[in-house]
């Protein structure tokens, strides 16, 4: 961090109160980057400005402070409040150095394999896009894997290291003669017997969880009365963490059919939108941007309803700078059916794209330049998950468990997700790369010149003083200064 900013950000720090509350650490482009508390905002704070402080010398701590531009603070009366609405703003802004609350790795899911004859119940640190039925994250270890035992004598299901034996007449026999003597359930079952099972368990592992999660908002309760402050944050991580899972839980549960197959979430969306045939390749376009910097743009592929991830594309905006949704669908769909007809591939059954009227509008008018025929081509807007059509049709309100807009709702979050993940690795690219604004004697020219030569600033940090003296107007003097403030810079 360069000197003058730390002076500066340090006499901000010392102007603070001496009172609690929660501060935010902000990076260059203004994102914040880390959310804290404090029991005493200006003793808390002015710790990340002092070098000669043990609290500084943690790597990850290091690497925190040099991405710190500024920092915003909001007092309140007590610290309780503070580990309050330090965890509101944490859920709020997602920080990436708030990995300890954000990251759900400490915790275990229950992983319901959905996709088979007989679902098995397991445990597993991470949720993937699967196909599975995940419950949680749980705080406590111990309670759901003894949990999970107790769930196999009551229901009668798998776990994961069963290995059922099927029979000739397609009925599959559970456990050994032991065991299913110890679980007191029929042991020979067919497919459609067990997915009862199945149901029946995951509803009371559901009914477990909320049970669970008013355990832990008293046990929270209980460790910030007793100004257990440290423990009572990882608690209420775990309350937030819990909530939102079972939120997730509840509405796929609410909404969608149990072994709702791909084939008939397409022929009800053919229905509803008057196709001529099942929409087999849907591709869904999304626009990403921050205040109308870094406008990306994504697009994804469902094949037979699911994600084809080889068929992912993304977009940087060529054609303007600025914030301009419309322009920017209309630039990015242009570009990939003008490739895909020029290099005479199939366009998709349907095209969905992320937004209202006016983004589908611009959509077609890509089409329209090109003296192209489009595709089946709609919106879903985000307020009420409205359809719009491209053409004189009204717009459709379909039910929110309806398999075809539920299908319609998955391309869209996977399109928005794939955008921002986009647009915050060229944000996080540019952050790296203006460290070397903080290097004196380089202007604007030349540290394009080396961005170009190197294309990252992690190519730069590794050349060598004779690899950076190629570069035009880089000089042995500048190399060498170079060379050494990229060194110290990555050392600390």
């Amino acid at each position: 961090m360069p000197i003058e900013v730390t002076s500066n950000l340090k006499e901000k720090a010392r102007r603070l109160p001496s009172t609690p509350g929660v501060y935010l650490m902000k990076d260059r482009l203004g994102s914040v980057i880390y959310v804290g508390k404090a029991k005493n905002l200006k003793k808390r704070v002015t710790t990340y400005f002092q070098a000669s402080k043990q609290f500084t010398r943690h790597p990850k701590i290091r690497a925190l402070v040099q991405m710190i531009h500024d920092f915003d603070c909001l007092e309140v009366n007590s610290e309780p409040e503070a580990l309050l609405l330090e965890g509101k703003l944490i859920k709020k802004w997602k920080p990436k150095y708030n990995t300890d609350f954000v990251d759900d790795k400490r915790f275990l899911l229950v992983r319901v394999d959905a996709t088979g004859d007989l679902p098995r119940f397991a445990l597993a640190r991470f949720k993937k896009e699967d196909g599975g039925r995940y419950f949680g994250p749980f705080a406590h270890a111990q309670h759901i894997r003894r949990t999970l035992t107790e769930m196999r004598r009551k229901f009668g299901i798998l776990l994961g290291d069963a290995s059922p034996k099927r029979q000739e007449d397609g009925s599959y026999r559970l456990y050994d003669d032991v065991r299913s003597e110890i679980y007191g359930h029929e042991n020979l079952v067919t497919v459609e017997e067990y997915h009862d099972r199945v149901e029946a368990a995951c509803a009371f592992l559901e009914g477990k969880s909320r049970d669970w999660l008013a355990q832990l908002k008293e046990e929270m309760k209980s460790e910030a009365e007793e100004r257990n402050y440290e423990r009572a944050a990882m608690l209420r991580d775990a309350v937030f963490s819990l909530e939102a899972s079972l939120k997730k839980t509840r509405k796929f549960a609410r909404d969608r059919p149990a072994r709702e197959p791909a084939a008939e979430s397409l022929d009800s969306l053919r229905r509803e939108l008057d196709l001529n045939r099942l929409p087999e390749t849907i591709e869904c376009f999304d626009i990403s941007h921050i205040s109308g910097t870094f406008v990306v743009a994504s697009m994804v592929q469902f094949a037979n309803g699911r994600p084809n991830k080889p068929g992912y594309r993304r977009f940087k905006i060529k054609s303007f700078e600025g914030n301009d949704d419309f322009r920017s669908m209309e630039e990015v769909v242009g570009r990939r059916y003008r490739r895909l007809h020029k290099e005479r591939k199939p366009f998709p059954d349907l095209v969905v794209i992320d937004g209202g009227r006016g983004q589908v509008a611009a959509a077609l008018k890509a089409f329209l330049l090109l003296e192209l025929e489009p595709p089946a081509l709609i919106g879903l807007a985000k307020k009420h998950e409205t359809i719009i059509f491209a053409d004189e049709r009204a717009p459709l309100r379909l039910p929110l468990n309806h398999p075809g807009l539920q299908l319609l709702q998955r391309c869209r979050d996977e399109a928005h997700r794939f955008a921002n993940t986009y647009n915050a690795d060229l944000r996080s690219k540019r952050i790296r790369e203006s460290i070397l604004d903080d290097f004196s004697g380089l202007g604007p020219k030349k540290r394009e010149r080396l961005l170009d030569e190197f294309g990252s600033i992690d190519r730069l940090k590794t050349a060598s003083i004779t690899e950076l003296r190629a570069v035009e107007g880089i000089g042995l003097e500048t190399a060498t200064r170079l060379k050494k403030f990229l060194e110290e810079h990555y050392a600390r």
